[in-house]
């Protein structure tokens, strides 16, 4: 037991990675029919999927329970020691992001199961590479292995989005690998820069190093942390590089944009680590470079989300506006650099990133219904159980648009009172107030074509309806998002606990650098062995 705790903070990236291997060395079911071979060998890959990701919660919710105590758990992998050896560093941030994942991940996966997982090869060992891209993301302390992940889960994701093939998923597959090829490689650009002027890439290490490099050398460290700033702005799908969701996520099959619905969330995981800690406030003269532009370009994202759910022609593609509009509101909070709005955005992104998903799903099960109109929003015959998904999408509609007492409303709220006394406040005000109003009309505008006005005159397009393991997957993940209302409290003491040890660089070197003295580390120009103990 010791063992198992140890190594713990590497489970969330071995985990998925061996099962994936596992996975693959099972084979590939090979489209063969009921019955046969190929079908058995698809039960046991959804069996090893399903238990590998029952366990991944686990361990993120034992990761997540000893990070609220306030420990940060430093994990040298082959125990060389930081900056020079791979470090996964545990911290309030990072088990949060993991729980969430998993929360995310063990729904989708189980309504894949239903029959998507059948319409293409490989899809469950695909599914636990794009979660060990996304843990390793979240959990990494160094910058040059943030993009190695990124990179996992990136092509992860290329498959998984064109999977069950389709000449529209192959024609907006393309688009979107070759522009987050092009995002790669302004990454390494802004890693070089930043390396060439501190020396290291390690996240804590680097926290040190950036507020001594002075002007003139400073500004190439501001250029780095905004080329930067474009890349995570891109995977976070912040204006004006935000084009490329609606479709990709529109086509996609409905679990693969649901587990996309956390892709995002790595954007803007980024974007806190590295421009509100690396080059945050106390970063010198690189201090808050991205602070003049990050705000605006949140606001106008959440503007131009919402605009853009209010003229979407399907429900999948309301929903990728509207994961647009999300993002633009958890950035908001984070572009105004203080602990208490940091603390309102992760909570308003928890939420955000559950009934996003929960909606991916829903709109399936309700074009599943409705004939040949499918997911379009025009008039078409009647769904089979209007009251069941009716419902579902109220409540999901509520909490999206900020009605009270669901966690949406309390996000924002927390919000709207962190930017009081701000510049912004105003602006603030008015675009989040605005967009959560025209989200509301945008979704109730759905509702009534989908559910009210439709063709008795039309044959019934599912008779039978959905089945009960589509539905729970569904409600299991709007079901979290209710939760997080009921337990609004514990919650936000633990995002406002996170957003305070995340500006505490001391901690973070105590931790991942105690080899060199913590705070008071010198490790590089010229570097230094490791210190002996007397």
């Amino acid at each position: 037991m010791n063992w198992f705790s140890t190594h713990l903070p590497i489970l969330p990236v071995l985990l998925p990675a061996i099962t994936a291997v596992v996975l693959l060395l099972l084979g590939d079911h090979g489209g063969e029919p009921h019955g046969g071979h190929g079908h058995r060998k698809l039960l046991w890959a959804r069996r090893i999927a399903l238990a590998s990701a029952v366990l991944g919660w686990v361990i993120a919710a034992r990761l997540a329970v000893e990070a609220g105590h306030g420990e940060l758990r430093a994990y040298k992998v082959g125990d060389w020691p930081a900056p020079f050896g791979i470090l996964v560093l545990i911290d309030r941030l990072g088990a949060m992001m993991l729980l969430l994942t998993a929360c995310v991940a063990l729904p989708v996966l189980w309504y894949a199961t239903g029959g998507w997982d059948a319409r293409g090869r490989y899809f469950h060992a695909i599914f636990q590479f794009q979660l060990m891209g996304l843990n390793g993301a979240f959990i990494t302390g160094d910058l040059f292995n943030l993009f190695v992940f990124f990179e996992v889960l990136l092509i992860a994701s290329y498959v998984l989005m064109v999977h069950g093939q389709g000449k529209e998923r192959f024609r907006v597959g393309v688009h979107y690998v070759v522009l987050n090829l092009a995002a790669s490689s302004l990454f390494l650009i802004g890693v070089a820069l930043i390396y060439a002027k501190t020396g290291t890439l390690n996240l804590a290490d680097l926290a040190l190093r950036v507020p001594k490099v002075t002007a003139p050398e400073s500004v190439v460290l501001q250029a780095a942390a905004l080329v930067l700033l474009v890349v995570f702005g891109f995977k976070a799908a912040l204006m004006p590089l935000a084009m490329w969701l609606p479709a990709t996520y529109a086509a996609s099959s409905a679990p693969v944009a649901a587990l996309f619905a956390l892709m995002t969330k790595v954007g803007v995981y980024a974007i806190v680590r590295v421009h509100g800690v690396v080059f945050g406030a106390g970063a010198g003269d690189a201090a808050l470079t991205v602070e003049p532009v990050l705000l605006p370009l949140a606001l106008v994202t959440s503007a131009v989300g919402v605009a853009g759910a209010l003229a979407a022609r399907t429900l999948p593609r309301l929903v990728a506006w509207l994961t647009v509009a999300s993002v633009g509101t958890v950035l908001a909070g984070l572009g105004l650099f203080s602990t208490q709005a940091w603390s309102a955005a992760l909570y308003y992104m928890l939420n955000s990133t559950l009934v996003t998903a929960g909606l991916f799903l829903l709109a399936e099960l309700v074009g599943a219904q409705r004939g040949d109109a499918a997911t379009q929003l025009v008039p078409a015959s009647p769904v089979a159980q209007p009251t069941l998904l009716g419902l579902m999408l109220l409540l999901a509609a509520a909490s999206t648009a900020g009605l009270p007492p669901l966690p949406g409303f309390i996000g924002k709220l927390m919000i709207l009172e962190a930017a009081s006394n701000h510049a912004w406040q105003a602006v603030v005000w008015s675009v989040l107030l605005v967009a959560g109003f025209l989200t509301l009309v945008g979704l109730a505008r759905a509702g009534s074509i989908l559910f009210w006005h439709v063709r008795d005159d039309l044959p019934a397009g599912g008779a039978s309806g959905a089945s009960a393991k589509l539905v729970l997957a569904t409600c299991s993940l709007l079901a979290a998002s209710v939760a997080l209302s009921v337990l609004a409290a514990p919650v936000q003491r633990y995002t406002q606990a996170t957003a305070e040890q995340l500006v505490d660089r001391a901690a973070y070197a105590r931790a991942a650098l105690s080899e060199y003295g913590g705070e008071r580390a010198e490790t590089t120009r010229p570097y230094r062995g490791r210190q002996e103990t007397p």
